[in-house]
């Protein structure tokens, strides 16, 4: 128990000073925390509730059917263009919001994915989802949004390859797998 609490110390700490400054903005009637709690983090947890459990259960699924070969052989570290076009793929057809990619990029990480594609994955999922871009679209016009996504692409590979190489060099275990 004294191990947990160390490793999550920090976290607990923000938690307990988030609460003390709910209750201290609701006793003392003052008008910004009690703003903040109630349009911002309220909505905020209640979406996340509602959001995470099913996302964690598609993630056990993903992690139980797809075999870890799999994932390595098609975007692994060697994958190339096929598993930069599988990336974009499944960053691009995913739904919801951005945290909601990092449990699957760890998933991708623990299944053998190349720690580039990881990076290009989280990319393209901030910015590129489909979804997303109908909205663009709708708003900003279709010539903008195209222009848009095909000068993004190449960004998030320069940088998802200078990560790779930054982290390389300063001696980062790379996932092999």
């Amino acid at each position: 128990m004294k191990k947990m609490i160390d490793k999550y110390l920090f976290s607990i700490i923000t938690i307990v000073l988030f609460l003390v400054f709910v209750c201290y903005s609701y006793l003392s009637d003052f008008k910004s925390g009690i703003y903040i709690t109630k349009h911002n983090f309220v909505p905020l947890f209640l979406e996340m509730l509602a959001f995470l459990p099913l996302m964690f259960l598609l993630i056990g699924l993903f992690d139980v059917w797809v075999p870890k070969e799999k994932v390595m052989k098609y975007i692994g570290k060697d994958a190339g263009i096929k598993g930069l076009v599988l990336i974009f793929l499944l960053a691009t057809l995913q739904a919801g919001p951005l945290y909601a990619a990092f449990p699957v990029a760890h998933l991708l990480w623990k299944k053998g994915a190349g720690i580039r594609n990881i990076f290009i994955y989280l990319g393209f999922f901030s910015s590129l989802k489909i979804p997303m871009l109908t909205f663009e679209i709708g708003f900003l016009g279709l010539k903008f949004s195209i222009l848009r996504t095909l000068l993004s692409i190449p960004v998030f590979v320069l940088i998802a390859i200078i990560m790779e190489k930054f982290l390389i060099t300063k001696g980062y275990e790379i996932n092999e797998g």
